[in-house]
């Protein structure tokens, strides 16, 4: 397991590009957040497709991690995602994820993600995570 200021610190020394905040982690759950600006936007106003899958992307690779441990190099096997509806262009998106299966090679697990304040879900991924095998 890894605890959210492991996590933390492990994003900003070898994940420099991660753009998000971790707002809780543990028992096969975690919370991300991710600040919305004018740069995430399609036209029409609204959060861009490829910032919704990076966010459900990266909150299950974090609730891994902090079930797993460090294991940086799982690697995300398959991502089925769903638009629910326009998420809100100045508000951040909420992701929380769930995993629904830990083995020993494959993890599964599902991300609901909310523009901040409302109560319904604006996309929802079931996404999946190969594991190294351990040496």
């Amino acid at each position: 397991m890894a605890t959210k200021s492991e996590l933390e610190h492990f994003f900003a020394t070898e994940f420099t590009q991660a753009d998000f905040l971790i707002e809780e982690v543990g028992n096969r759950r975690a919370i991300i957040r991710k600040r919305i600006t004018e740069d995430h936007l399609r036209p029409g106003g609204t959060v861009s497709g490829p910032v919704l899958m990076e966010v459900a992307d990266a909150a299950l690779y974090v609730a891994i991690l902090g079930e797993l441990g460090l294991v940086a190099m799982a690697v995300t096997t398959s991502l089925n995602f769903n638009f629910l509806r326009k998420p809100a262009s100045d508000r951040d998106i909420i992701a929380e994820c769930t995993l629904m299966k830990v083995g020993k090679a494959l993890v599964v697990g599902e991300v609901s993600m909310y523009s901040e304040g409302d109560q319904e879900p604006v996309a929802h991924a079931v996404g999946s995570y190969a594991i190294p095998p351990q040496k």
